[in-house]
């Protein structure tokens, strides 16, 4: 099979609900020979047990191995990741999880108002340190002369514009998207994973846990 090209794009993070897991589950593969790219697809990465770890990580080293044993001769291009993550979903847990009952409209009461009362307190004590509350009245007093009583047409075009500063910020007004642009939180949570995929592969490595395709 000389000139024959096999391009290989893994994820870097894949659930999946079965047992055995196919290179087609964790990966996009493509070569203009339709029969090896069929072969390449039904190639099983890894087959979870009973009692085996729901997480493994499979280098793509071990993947280009068993493909060019599997089809002689060609030659296997990866462009995605260089480790695969791959875990093994609990049908049980996600059930659970999607029954919303009293305790978890609970828990999410509690960290709203963990955020409200804590972002509140964190802004008032912000305007607390730099003394914003006689930085308005000053600047009230030289404008009009007159002695500001601390709710001034500064102080409410103040409160306005830093609602819509933060709403704006957030791209959210409740469960509604403002724009196509993803939000701070989605960032910041899409950093996350990527680094914490990053140590699971990095511990896996160190740890020589990393397993065998097949």
């Amino acid at each position: 099979m000389a000139n024959v090209v096999l391009y290989v794009m893994a994820k870097q993070n894949v659930e999946t609900n079965q047992s055995d897991v196919s290179l087609a589950d964790v990966a996009s593969v493509y070569c203009e020979d339709e029969t090896v790219r069929a072969k390449a697809q039904a190639l099983k990465i890894h087959k979870f047990k009973k009692d085996s770890a729901p997480r493994v990580v499979i280098s793509i080293m071990k993947v280009i191995e068993e493909l060019t044993k599997l089809n002689p001769g060609i030659t296997v291009e990866s462009i995605g990741e260089t480790d695969i993550i791959i875990e093994k979903a609990s049908f049980q847990k996600d059930t659970q999880a999607d029954k919303k009952g009293f305790a978890e409209w609970v828990k999410v009461a509690l960290v709203a108002l963990i955020c409200f009362f804590g972002s509140g307190f964190t802004i008032m004590a912000y305007h607390n340190d730099i003394g914003i509350a006689d930085v308005f009245g000053r600047i009230y007093e030289l404008v009009t002369g007159q002695t500001s009583d601390g709710c001034t047409a500064l102080e409410v075009s103040y409160s306005i514009g830093l609602t819509v500063g933060i709403v704006t910020f957030y791209n959210h007004i409740g469960g509604k998207r403002m724009g196509d642009d993803p939000t701070p939180l989605e960032v910041e949570m899409r950093n996350y994973e990527r680094d914490v995929n990053q140590a699971i592969v990095e511990i896996s490595d160190r740890a020589g846990k990393e397993k065998d395709v097949g």
